[in-house]
């Protein structure tokens, strides 16, 4: 028997780093929902290096916040980064970024552009 979990029909993109963005989108992929991170290229979220303790290569703490989410890399910071990124925006619910203010606006990808693709958004 299959039970749908609270947010299986919802899918997250992820644009968090170090902890509390991760979090709060573990705790979404935790309740059911896709949640695909997307991170920048050359490394990724900076919580990879960050310890002790590592498993492997990866940072404990990186593992245990990003558990339960897929992961793809897109350089936003060029035009085929961010037609990417929009195309997935087509098919999201919800979009949670903690970049400093006015970082997503500088890279084209503000609320207002992201709502006019997807009026829905959250």
């Amino acid at each position: 028997m299959t039970t749908d979990s609270a947010l299986s029909d919802v899918l997250v993109l992820d644009l968090t780093q170090i902890m509390a963005g991760p979090f709060c989108t573990m705790v979404l992929a935790d309740m059911g929902a896709d949640v695909i991170k997307v991170e920048k290229p050359n490394g990724g979220d900076d919580n990879r290096r960050m310890g002790p303790p590592f498993i492997k290569d990866w940072s404990a703490g990186f593992l245990a916040l990003n558990r339960n989410k897929r992961s793809l890399v897109l350089d936003l910071r060029n035009e085929t980064g961010q037609a990417t990124f929009k195309r997935l925006v087509e098919g999201a619910d919800v979009v949670v970024e903690n970049f400093r203010p006015g970082v997503m606006d500088r890279l084209g990808l503000g609320y207002e552009t992201l709502a006019a693709i997807k009026p829905s958004l959250v």
